[in-house]
């Protein structure tokens, strides 16, 4: 069923007369208006199709399946997935028009303007998913449109550990680092597992803990019992009402936060977050895009001057603020953790990267900065060869 069907837009100016649910009482009755007979497994078939259409996803509704984390629209029509095989094509191909009919669509669902005169949108979806969509001119084509899907099923240290994410090892490192309240960085590519780990670390703290989750769109759902969400705000049509995310962690700090988590640092705002963990607020995170734990320093520095933090002042304030820095990597579509690393001030005084552990192989391999790591989370330096064995 096309979105620009007949029964779709009847449905639609239904639905704007008389509010309400996509159901099969309604779908009959519009039919019945069209002299239309049909069984009931026809309808209840016609009423679902027309949901999605119009309340769902629409012809990708049925992508959206477990396991599957991204689902993206090429400007020519072809559809991607990206699942536990990896990114692939589904060998779909959506028209044109369609396509931009589903990315304004999805765009006011989740309470944000898509049109010639605002062509780009990032919005959060009703059920969790964040949506981001380009429209020609800009997309040399036909709509661009990227769904991140949340995660259905919490993941926690120990499902990370069966699925070969983590070691044995690892997970009692990270569990160690929960537990010494330290600050951490998640690092990584896109789709590497970021956020998925991070809830899951988070899941350990202990429950009389207050959590303050600060994000541009809210993907964080820890399985805790006092989580509170700050999400941004864009500025409107006019370009007034934006709230960034520099101003919610400085809002979080009057709000009592036991740790103050920024879902991902992407700005000035990790001038913030340094400034709050220097100042009292131990356990706080965040995650962060890049290539390598070394390339760490490099990011937080380009951030920081995005804040009016210059090279020097970036180096102080991280390297006493933040504790380590934990990265993902991505091979054969396999999410794992791959290095665990400090950082440090260099001679020159600027911020550095020091190796504490290489877990990319198949035994854990400690690095200079391994014995006062371990000694900060308060674990024995030979617990690395009494895991030997454990293997990944």
């Amino acid at each position: 069923m096309s979105a620009g069907t007949p029964l779709v837009d009847r449905i639609r100016e239904d639905l704007l007369r008389a509010p309400g649910a996509v159901d099969i009482p309604r779908v009959a009755r519009l039919l019945r208006e069209e002299g239309r007979v049909v069984g009931a497994a026809q309808l209840l078939r016609i009423t679902a199709s027309l949901r999605d259409h119009v309340t769902g996803l629409g012809p990708l509704e049925h992508l959206a399946a477990p396991g599957v984390t991204d689902i993206l629209v090429n400007a020519d029509g072809t559809v991607w997935v990206d699942d536990a095989a990896g990114l692939h094509a589904v060998g779909e191909r959506i028209p044109v028009e369609d396509a931009r009919a589903l990315a304004v669509r999805l765009a006011t669902a989740g309470g944000r303007r898509l049109d010639d005169a605002a062509p780009c949108v990032d919005a959060r979806l009703p059920d969790g998913t964040r949506l981001h969509a380009v429209l020609p001119p800009l997309s040399t084509g036909g709509a661009l449109i990227s769904l991140r899907r949340p995660a259905r099923v919490r993941m926690s240290l120990a499902d990370l550990t069966s699925t070969g994410a983590l070691s044995p090892v690892t997970r009692e490192v990270l569990e160690a680092v929960i537990a010494s309240r330290v600050a951490f960085l998640i690092s990584g590519g896109t789709g590497s597992g970021k956020t998925t780990l991070l809830a899951a670390m988070l899941a350990g703290v202990p429950a009389v803990e207050r959590m303050i989750l600060v994000e541009d769109a809210r993907e964080l759902d820890p399985d805790h019992p006092h989580v509170v969400h700050l999400q941004s705000r864009h500025p409107n049509a006019e370009g007034a009402g934006g709230v960034d995310l520099s101003t919610l962690v400085r809002q979080c700090l009057r709000m009592r936060p036991d740790r103050i988590v920024v879902g991902e640092c992407r700005g000035a705002e990790v001038r913030e977050l340094l400034q709050a963990l220097n100042t009292g607020h131990e356990g706080g995170c965040g995650t962060l895009h890049a290539n390598a734990a070394a390339d760490v320093p490099a990011r937080l520095e380009a951030l920081g001057a995005l804040g009016g933090l210059g090279t020097r002042a970036l180096a102080s304030q991280a390297a006493s603020a933040l504790d380590v820095v934990i990265h993902l990597a991505r091979r054969d579509g396999v999410r794992t953790v791959d290095h665990i690393a400090r950082l440090v001030r260099s001679a020159e005084g600027t911020l550095a990267s020091e190796a504490v552990l290489d877990v990319s192989g198949p035994q854990p391999v400690p690095g200079p900065g391994w014995p006062a790591f371990s000694r900060r989370i308060g674990l024995a330096p030979d617990v690395l060869s009494s895991a030997a064995g454990a293997g990944r």
